[in-house]
């Protein structure tokens, strides 16, 4: 009979049989991987081939010398942040550039990466505040796998993940770095029905490549190769269909037949004799009977060995094994030996020793009987409790196995503290899971257990699980008053911070009567609801300084008020404000003080760029930025930058803007206010491009999204921009319909102050609906709300509105608001309003019979939308300049262009080169489509490519000399 000779070593991977039936499949995978950024995910039943598909990859990978690195999963583990992808980086020493390369933050990896401290930045200062130092480490890892360059990180049997590390690898699946591909591999039936494996908060990205495998059972055909490969001669049809019987398909069951068969038959009787033998086996076709055979023939020691290392259920060292199987260093030694050579256990890592199948540990320990099972267990206990620091994951685990339920309790519960101390939260909540999911608690236990699963939740982008054990647990009546309200409280700010889900206020209202013994975490309760824009703020600002005034509260509670009081404030265009934030105190030993101080520098920072204070903003931004770094809320520096990015478009600094965006999204991949920002900033570039189909779907995923949300303007500012597009479009009933309901909830939140562009664009569109009675009580109302406000940004809005009422009455004080639009918006420092007021300007002064002055401020808008790049913008002014002729004629005449592309037809090209239609393009510039058939037939003709080699040929040429200012210059975003 002939064999395979690997095939001994080879019972974990089938690394030692042919490799048959996943050709295809393989193929996917490295095509996928070579595409990066990717996300690859394949999905089986166990012992469907996954491993072996993966390592099949990874060695074809390897050959071209692209780096891989691999981590796994196990079903029990002990409390280590992102263990598998840790795991993983520590294969990477060979691809690491030079330390002064690395960024600065990949020093937070050292403590975890010891063996390659030397290579790694120095360890970062450490923090006991668990969700930063979290934080710190997610960005680290981040950054050392962009540094690595082209790489593929591969973690196998993600069904038993714990939640720290599978948020982990949710954010970087959400925005991977440009050079990773991420491949990961799991068992459908292992994973929540409906969920997804890395949890419903994701979907692969645009512009991330990648594939979905579903692994199924390999074909009748695909068996009698594999054995035709590892029994040659021995292989016949009658044993490749009780092979095919018994395996139903599934790989591992018919290596490990086939193991079985090397095993028994050295004497080669053959393959009638082989088929017959197997066909007669007493077991049900699965893998149990061939590992029970297998473990039968081991010697007392090897098989001693085995029931140690099935009862430990994970890697374990020599030491342990011989502690558990009660046997000394020599009969340890032989028993471990002889259990790896009969492929009953491998290698894992160092001293580190498991089942190869996690299907044959369940065999093995079946097989054990109950009194020696209890024995085993016991000594795992003892053993593993001589450990420093003693893995409490596996004590409890072993404690529960002998249904010592209370000291399991005990355990577990100890194993969840250690595990949120060392910032594991990930395996904390999975041990609080089962501490709740236990019937008849104590009460205390389960208060406590209840209390730890709502405040560490928090951090987790899929809570939806703790969610629904939290709103059970409050169903007890037996719960103490105060902690239901602490629960409560953790259950309201997990829907509302989390699942987006307002209930949550009303959840975290309860709860502040139900926490009236416990003064500081009722005022918690009291700031969350006073945050909450569609709420009544202010009278919860007044409760909660009310309970800080009676004490009990602490510097934070006082802190906490005080924030709270700002941001009201700054929403509301108090100029209050100002002298108010002056009295902030920048620097405190308390952390909690200096958060809130942080949190009202960063709030009333990203409501001044709302009020149009853009200069203050950016220096209070850069104080939150500051004061975040000391505090160590490394969050808050992605939501700085993301407004920082903001007050940069607003400017009119949109070069690259797309690229900005996404460098932020990489770095701070969980915000979602920076999907947010960029569907608002690229919804307004597509708007000046042209490009209003795009800008549609851009500013309406930010008016769903933000329906849910506990602030108004974010949907106020992308319905005022759908308002202005479907009047641009020449649709009224559309707009007024779409700004009708956004009146109403700005008139409900009075939020007058902040300037969303609303108010303009639902006057404009009440008037072209027909409707003046409704536009002007909309700005007699928004003049009334801006009594007493320091808003420039609103007064401005507030002027254009009143420019439009009077635009067809009476054109000179139509054209004197225009003015005053202008120069408050030039003030501001946004050229973009600007040019839109000045070119209202310039259409009420033509109006008004002043067509030399009209010509000059559309001349200017032009000049201003020309070096934005506002290519729709600028060919409506043009348009406008010609309808009413103020236009100046060249006195040189027309110029001859040649084999070159003529500023329109660069326009044309530019416009053609984002996929345009000739529809989309007549519509941008204001030309009729015959004009711009005209047009796009020249501009293929010149450059001799076809409508989609456009962009190619403008970027080539891009690179050549650089020609004269205009738009057709500014670079492709």
């Amino acid at each position: 009979m002939t064999y395979d000779p690997g095939g001994q070593q080879a019972a974990a991977t089938g690394a030692g049989f042919s490799f048959v039936g996943r050709r295809r499949e393989l193929a996917r995978v490295l095509d996928a991987v070579r595409h990066q950024p990717a996300v690859v995910l394949i999905e089986g039943e166990a012992g469907i081939g996954k491993t072996r598909l993966l390592q099949e990859a990874a060695s074809a990978l390897a050959a071209d010398d692209w780096p891989v690195l691999q981590g796994l999963c196990h079903p029990l583990r002990e409390p280590v942040p992102f263990g598998p992808v840790v795991d993983a980086l520590r294969g990477a020493e060979a691809w690491l550039p030079p330390v002064a390369r690395l960024p600065r933050a990949v020093g937070a990896l050292a403590p975890l990466l010891p063996d390659l401290a030397d290579r790694l930045p120095p360890p970062l200062p450490h923090t006991e505040d668990g969700p930063a130092e979290r934080e710190l480490r997610v960005a680290a890892i981040r950054s050392l796998l962009a540094a690595v360059g082209p790489s593929v990180l591969i973690i196998d049997d993600l069904h038993w993940v714990d939640v720290a590390t599978r948020e982990l690898l949710l954010l970087l699946a959400r925005d991977l770095p440009p050079t990773l591909s991420l491949v990961l591999s799991y068992r459908a039936e292992d994973v929540p029905q409906g969920s997804h494996v890395l949890g419903p908060a994701y979907r692969r990205p645009p512009r991330t490549s990648g594939a979905t495998i579903h692994l199924r059972p390999l074909l009748e055909q695909d068996v009698a190769d594999l054995a035709e490969a590892a029994l040659g001669q021995d292989s016949s049809p009658s044993l490749v269909r009780v092979l095919f019987r018994r395996s139903e398909g599934l790989p591992l069951v018919a290596e490990e037949d086939l193991l079985t068969l090397a095993e028994r038959h050295g004497e080669r009787p053959g393959a009638d004799t082989l088929a017959s033998d197997l066909e007669q086996a007493a077991v049900p076709t699965a893998l149990r009977e061939t590992v029970s055979e297998r473990l039968s023939g081991l010697s007392p020691d090897g098989a001693a060995i085995v029931d140690a290392a099935a009862v430990l259920a994970g890697p374990a060292a020599e030491s342990v094994l011989a502690a558990v199987a009660d046997l000394d260093a020599e009969q340890s030694s032989r028993g471990l030996t002889e259990a790896l050579q009969t492929v009953s256990l491998r290698e894992t890592a160092p001293d580190q020793y498991a089942f190869r199948h996690v299907l044959a540990q369940q065999v093995a320990y079946e097989r054990i009987p109950g009194p020696r099972r209890r024995r085993l267990h016991r000594r795992a206990i003892d053993a593993l409790t001589e450990r420093t620091p003693p893995p409490r994951v596996h004590i409890a685990h072993h404690l529960l196995a002998l249904g010592d339920r209370e000291e399991w309790l005990k355990a577990a519960e100890a194993a969840a503290k250690e595990a949120i101390a060392v910032d594991d939260p990930g395996t904390a909540v999975t041990l609080l899971h089962q501490i709740l999911d236990q019937d008849h608690l104590p009460g205390d236990l389960r208060s406590r257990a209840a209390l730890a699963l709502g405040k560490i939740s928090l951090d987790f982008a899929d809570a939806a699980a703790s969610t629904r054990v939290l709103g059970r647990i409050l169903t007890d009546p037996r719960l103490p008053v105060a902690d239901r309200g602490e629960i409560r409280l953790g259950l309201g700010l997990l829907l509302v911070t989390q699942a987006y889900d307002r209930a949550g206020f009303r959840e975290i209202e309860r709860a502040v009567d139900e926490l009236a013994t416990r003064p500081s975490r009722a005022v918690r309760a009291m700031v969350a609801l006073a945050i909450d824009e569609k709420g009544e703020g202010w009278e919860w600002l007044e409760r909660a300084e009310r309970t800080v005034a009676d004490g009990g509260c602490g510097e934070a509670g006082v802190a906490a008020v005080r924030t709270a009081r700002l941001t009201l404030l700054a929403r509301e265009g108090n100029p209050e404000v100002w002298t108010l934030l002056d009295d902030l105190p920048r620097h405190s030993e308390d952390l909690e003080v200096l958060r809130h101080s942080m949190r009202a520098l960063y709030n009333v920072g990203d409501l001044a760029i709302e009020l149009g204070h853009d200069r203050k903003a950016a220096e209070l931004l850069t104080e939150a930025m500051d004061v975040s770094r000391r505090a160590r809320a490394t969050k808050t520096e992605g939501y700085v930058l993301i407004n920082r990015l903001r007050l940069a478009s607003l400017a009119g600094d949109w070069n690259g803007l797309e690229a900005r965006f996404g460098d932020i999204g990489r770095e701070f991949p969980d915000l979602e206010m920076g999907e947010e920002e960029q569907h608002m900033a690229l919804g307004w570039l597509d708007t000046a491009r042209g490009q209003w189909a795009r800008a549609l779907e851009h500013f309406g995923t930010v008016a769903a999204v933000r329906e849910t949300g506990f602030t108004v303007t974010p949907s106020l500012r992308a319905a005022a921009a759908i308002v202005s597009l479907q009047l641009a479009q020449g649709d009224p009933a559309p707009a007024w319909a779409t700004a009708a309901p956004a009146v109403a909830e700005l008139r409900r939140a009075r939020a007058w102050a902040r300037a969303t562009g609303l108010v303009p664009a639902a006057v404009e569109a009440a008037l072209a609906a027909g409707d003046r009675d409704a536009a002007r009580r909309l700005a007699d109302d928004a003049e009334q709300g801006l009594r007493g406000c320091d808003s420039p940004a609103a007064a401005a809005e507030l002027r254009l509105a009143r420019g439009l009422l009077d635009r067809d009455t009476d054109s000179a004080a139509a054209a004197a608001h225009f003015e005053a639009a202008q120069r408050m918006w030039a003030d501001i420092g946004r050229p973009y309003n600007t040019a839109l007021a000045n070119e209202r300007l310039g259409h009420a002064l033509a109006a008004d019979d002043d067509p030399a002055k009209a010509a000059a401020h559309l001349a200017r808008s032009v000049e201003i939308f020309t070096r934005l790049g506002a290519t729709s913008d600028r060919a409506r002014c043009e348009h406008a300049l010609r309808d009413l002729g103020l236009a100046r004629p060249s006195s040189r005449g027309r110029r001859g262009y040649g084999q070159d592309l003529s500023p329109r037809e660069r326009q044309v090209a530019e416009l053609l080169a984002q996929d345009l239609s000739n529809q989309d393009i007549a519509q941008a510039l204001f030309l009729s489509p015959r004009t711009i058939e005209h047009h796009v037939a020249r501009v293929l003709g010149k450059l001799g490519v076809t409508r989609g080699e456009v962009r190619t040929a403008l970027e080539r040429a891009s690179q050549g000399p650089p020609e004269a200012p205009g738009p057709g210059n500014r670079p492709l975003t």
